[in-house]
């Protein structure tokens, strides 16, 4: 088995977003995705600190330090993009305009609990942020995050044990090995990583998992 890496996740969510959609990227992994939009597909990415028409990441050198992500990492502008106030950002994420965000996480819970900003730990984050606005706002919430911590434990759990930055929000989980679709009767695995068996993603898991990938032919 070999894990999907960093921008093999990205890509596969990519590979998800339809032509014309909406979608806000959030700080850290979920950024990767505009490197990855497949070619000739209009997609409009949103940054919340005022940016719609996010394109990929500048080439070296290039950079404009006046052109940020909500990171403040360098994005570049495609051709017809946007600048406008912090607060018509937010207005477009509750006013529930954005078809699709890309978040994060820590922990991703059976229901779709979502926790993603705080561990306890000292240097942890002091506050939710906009993350709880783009969770309850978009219209679908996909998440981006390696299957385990550090310590070999999974990070889809039965229930979040870290402060929830969002309830039952989540509707589909990238992780490095495995799609997992957030559904009422429970999650549905609809994809995974090369010789990777279900019958092994479901021990590392450790909650219960369905099995819905396509029929091989």
């Amino acid at each position: 088995m070999k894990k999907w890496d960093r921008n093999q996740i990205a890509a596969r969510v990519a590979r998800d977003i339809p032509e014309g959609a909406y979608v806000n990227l959030g700080i850290g992994l979920p950024t990767l995705v505009a490197n990855h939009i497949p070619k000739g597909r209009e997609v409009l990415l949103h940054s919340e600190n005022g940016v719609l028409g996010v394109g990929p990441k500048p080439a070296a050198g290039t950079e404009d330090e006046d052109l940020i992500n909500a990171g403040k990492e360098p994005v570049t502008l495609l051709a017809g993009g946007s600048f406008f106030h912090h607060a018509d950002s937010f207005g477009m994420i509750r006013g529930r305009h954005l078809d699709f965000c890309v978040l994060g996480a820590f922990q991703v819970a059976v229901n779709g609990d979502l926790a993603n900003w705080h561990t306890g730990a000292p240097d942890s984050i002091p506050a939710v942020g906009g993350a709880m606005d783009l969770a309850v706002g978009a219209k679908t919430v996909m998440v981006m995050m390696e299957h385990l911590t550090k310590s070999g434990e999974s990070k889809v759990v039965e229930r979040c044990t870290y402060p929830l930055t969002g309830a039952a929000c989540v509707n589909r989980i990238y992780t490095d090995l495995a799609v997992i679709d957030v559904m009422p009767d429970g999650l549905q695995v609809i994809d995974v990583c090369e010789g990777l068996a279900f019958d092994e993603l479901q021990r590392m898991t450790g909650v219960f998992l369905r099995d819905r990938m396509p029929v091989q032919a």
